[in-house]
């Protein structure tokens, strides 16, 4: 079986904030827990139409601030201003406290994963096939921005007498990847036939990881005898002018007379090495003082003379017989 984590604690203290910023010894944590809870659950409800994604309570030792993050501001703040004036009577009655509320925008509703799954659920109320309603809102979040977006919903859809699950995926959803910005949003549709529980993921890319680049520090330079090195290669003069000067300004210097009588005579060529003779080889005489006959050489016979001639047979002398 699957071991399911919500995207949302997954990413807590890493990536992602607290919704709820405060802290309470032992005997305080529960009851001001149990009062978050019923502050969250009232405005849901009384806000239902608005658009509401998110709530955030901050916690001071006397007083309570409350963000609200909403598509539609108008209808929380009403005209003048009354509706945020009641409401925060409400929750100064409930809580006790000084209540702060304060109203924060969502300029895109599309990528916002509670609105989403919102929005389907109310299109199931309204007995819209399931299907249809999935498809039209994965294309207005893919064409809102969104990398990835994955809508699921589980119950008796249609009405069959069976729940079952079903879900449709476009572009890429990646739960286990940390640094990926996935919001998670869940809610049920009320229907006839039961309660339909609706999922939303949208995944909007990741969040930034690296750390902006820091300033360079201003390096000094290295001082030699008193002088900065900058300086001193700025003063030298370039070594392309100091060639040119050293040529033009050198004279020539006259030739002395006894080189110049050396110069006008000229220098002996070197003797020339004598020619190696061959000497020709003594013929050998004989006694009585005439030459000696060469050695006769043995004439070859050529491939056609082989050929003509025929072999002798070699003769074998014959085996003694034991």
């Amino acid at each position: 079986m699957g071991h399911k984590v919500h995207p949302n604690g997954f990413r807590l203290g890493v990536y992602r904030n607290w919704e709820a910023k405060w802290f309470a010894t032992d005997k305080e944590f529960k009851p001001l827990l149990l009062e978050d809870v019923r502050l969250r659950r009232m405005l849901m409800i009384r806000l239902k139409n608005a658009g509401l994604a998110r709530i955030e309570t901050e916690r001071s030792s006397s007083a309570l601030t409350i963000t609200l993050h909403t598509a539609k501001p108008g209808i929380v703040i009403g005209k003048g201003g009354t509706s945020v004036d009641q409401l925060r009577d409400e929750l100064e009655k409930i809580t006790g406290k000084r209540v702060r509320v304060t109203i924060q925008e969502i300029k895109k509703p599309e990528l916002s994963a509670q609105l989403v799954a919102e929005n389907v659920a109310a299109q199931l109320e309204k007995r819209i096939a399931f299907r249809r309603a999935i498809k039209q809102s994965l294309m207005k979040t893919m064409r809102a921005g969104a990398q990835g977006v994955k809508i699921r919903v589980k119950g008796r859809l249609g009405g069959s007498e069976m729940a079952r699950v079903e879900w449709n995926r476009e572009g890429r959803v990646p739960l286990h990847t940390l640094k990926a910005d996935i919001d998670f949003g869940q809610t049920e549709a009320r229907t006839t036939f039961g309660r339909i529980g609706v999922s939303a993921w949208v995944y909007t890319g990741n969040f930034p990881t690296e750390a902006p680049p820091k300033p360079q520090a201003a390096v000094e330079e290295p001082v030699e005898s008193g002088v900065p090195v900058g300086a001193a290669i700025a003063e030298a003069p370039a070594p392309l002018a100091e060639l040119v000067q050293a040529t033009v300004a050198a004279p020539v210097a006259p030739e002395s007379p006894a080189a110049q009588v050396t110069a006008a005579v000229p220098a002996e060529a070197p003797a020339a090495k004598p020619k190696r003779t061959r000497t020709a080889k003594p013929t050998a005489t004989t006694a009585d003082g005439g030459e000696k006959p060469k050695r006769a050489t043995r004439a070859r016979t050529t491939a056609g003379e082989k050929a003509t001639t025929p072999k002798t047979p070699r003769p074998r002398a014959p085996k003694k017989k034991e």
